[in-house]
């Protein structure tokens, strides 16, 4: 895929959706960090759903902390993986008191060293609270990239780099959201909506003609 077809895929997104964010629920960089520590293998709704509940009780690193392991559990205990998800929780609270008084890190280091936060994590949390350009590769982003032939790849990693080398940079600080978006509502994993996509007749998905409606 040419530089051209990628700027013309792009410009079309953004015309769909010029502000795009994400779908977890959120008011501050603590918020999202969780929310996004949550998600990990769970729905943005099961998520949004949990934190409607925890937010209102405790939204700071300190407030989630005194709740302790077993206190947290009990609001997280609808979503998937809860009970490693609320040790890390309260390690990362802790972690966030004793070294950024209480702030989330804007680095990539220093998310990374925080308990449950791995790559694309940090990277969700870099682009969508401090507004920086990266590329956080789930299974939505991973399958529209090379479906399309946008930034094929054999792993996450291979992906994240060749989106960030080969999307045009003004679409660079929004391209995660439309891709995850485009993911998730459109080009989704068992029966793409290839007749109502648009941008159908770009893209370079060899078997788009049998989902055509």
């Amino acid at each position: 895929m040419n530089k051209e077809k990628r700027t013309a895929i792009f410009t079309r997104l953004r015309e769909a959706n010029p502000s795009p964010t994400t779908e977890l629920n959120y008011s501050n960089a603590f918020e999202l960090l969780i929310a996004v520590i949550l998600s990990a293998q769970a729905t943005d709704v099961g998520v949004n759903k949990a934190t409607a509940k925890l937010y209102p009780v405790a939204n700071t690193p300190e407030g989630i902390y005194q709740l302790g392991v077993d206190g947290l559990k009990e609001y997280i205990k609808t979503i998937g993986l809860f009970n490693s998800k609320a040790e890390n929780v309260i390690k990362t609270c802790k972690a966030l008191i004793e070294k950024h008084d209480g702030e989330v890190p804007d680095t990539r280091e220093a998310l990374e060293a925080l308990p449950g936060v791995g790559r694309k994590t940090a990277n969700v949390v870099l682009n969508t609270a401090f507004g920086q350009p990266a590329m956080a590769v789930d299974t939505h982003i991973f399958r529209v990239s090379n479906r399309t032939g946008i930034a094929p790849g054999k792993n996450v990693l291979e992906v994240e780099k060749r989106l960030m080398r080969l999307v045009p940079k003004e679409f660079l600080l929004d391209a995660h959201h439309w891709l995850i978006l485009h993911g998730r509502y459109t080009c989704t994993a068992r029966k793409p909506k290839c007749g109502a996509c648009v941008i159908e007749d770009l893209c370079e998905f060899k078997k788009k003609r049998d989902y055509m409606e």
